[in-house]
């Protein structure tokens, strides 16, 4: 399937203070690639992302249990797509499930980074990511020993630049200290969830990092809230859809933190940024990873595709967030109610 004619051309922002260059919207494996989605729809998925312009593909060893990275990798190959085309990202922290014991293979040691980073090459059939990520903080571990081994990683060409992924902002500070103290490289990227529905982490607590130099890339994930935001939920959940999937360990998760009273109140709040989409003439998904895209700190949004006609829609933000001026900012503002005291400035 080739893509559309008419689609805007892929915008590539600078990640943090870097020279390198990742599509604005990229590619995520995170429940979908090496899960629901098969091997061959995954494939499609892809080459629809690489022929419209990104260039930015995200995965994790723990997505999956590995499957997501496998998967990944195979189609790099498939498609003999140039290493030098790609930036590819993979994440280290929840490897216990590659293992029988779980006492050495969860978290930010030294030994489970590079054991860590050497099975998620094996499964990319990569000799190298571009970045890679802690995906979660590991408070167990001195803040050294995990500065030191992402350090070693690159030192040995495994890893080209290595960031956080859901860390606070003090422990952010705290890793760019140990990397400036030991004149090794700190943290360039952050991975925080971002979207309409959950503002805070981005727009307030990671605000000064942000703001001031070296300044932090933000690769956001979860930019329609699981698909919340795509309002599909707003006459209730659909049989197919993701929130119906009881089975899945995320979704069951997510009703243990999530009641359904709470979910609701969400779905109501979307549901009213309906006529602001009907006004631009898109659907409420694009609108929603526009709005994420209209932040100038974002470097990528980091999206899910079960099918190519997903994909394309996606590309469709890089043409609505332009349209977005203050006072559409300020109308979506006042619908959902969240915006954090200390916002960052968005234009």
């Amino acid at each position: 399937m080739s893509p559309p004619t008419d689609l805007p051309e892929m915008e590539y922002r600078f990640l943090g203070r870097s020279g390198l260059q990742v599509s604005a919207i990229s590619l995520g494996g995170w429940l979908t690639y090496g899960g629901h989605v098969d091997r061959e729809g995954t494939f499609a998925c892809m080459k629809a992302a690489y022929d419209v312009g990104v260039n930015f593909f995200d995965c994790a060893e723990v997505y999956a249990k590995g499957e997501s990275e496998k998967v990944m990798g195979e189609a790099i190959k498939k498609f003999g797509w140039q290493r030098n085309d790609l930036v590819i990202s993979t994440k280290i922290y929840w490897g216990s499930a590659f293992s029988t014991r779980l006492v050495n293979n969860i978290g930010l040691s030294r030994k489970h980074i590079i054991e860590g980073m050497n099975q998620s090459l094996e499964r990319l059939q990569l000799d190298y990511v571009d970045l890679i990520y802690a995906h979660r903080p590991d408070r167990n571990t001195p803040m050294e020993e995990t500065v030191r081994a992402f350090n070693h990683l690159i030192d040995i060409g495994k890893a080209l630049y290595w960031g956080t992924s859901e860390w606070d902002a003090d422990e952010i500070a705290e890793a760019r200290h140990y990397a400036d103290k030991l004149n090794l490289i700190g943290p360039l990227m952050e991975q925080p969830r971002y979207n309409m529905l959950e503002r805070l982490r981005v727009e307030s607590t990671l605000a000064h990092l942000l703001r001031t130099p070296p300044s932090l890339g933000l690769t956001v994930f979860s930019p329609l809230r699981q698909g919340i935001l795509s309002g599909k939920y707003k006459s209730g959940i659909p049989p197919d859809s993701r929130f119906a999937q009881t089975q899945l360990e995320f979704i069951s998760g997510f009703w243990k933190r999530t009641g359904k009273e709470e979910f609701q109140e969400m779905v109501d709040t979307v549901s009213k940024l309906e006529p602001i989409a009907e006004r631009l003439g898109v659907k409420q998904s694009v609108l929603a990873l526009a709005w994420v895209l209209a932040n100038k700190h974002v470097s990528s949004a980091i999206t899910g595709a079960s099918s190519p006609e997903q994909v394309y829609e996606n590309v469709e933000a890089l043409r609505v967030y332009k349209l977005l001026t203050e006072e559409v900012m300020g109308e979506i503002d006042d619908i959902l109610g969240n915006k954090p005291p200390a916002v960052v400035m968005r234009f």
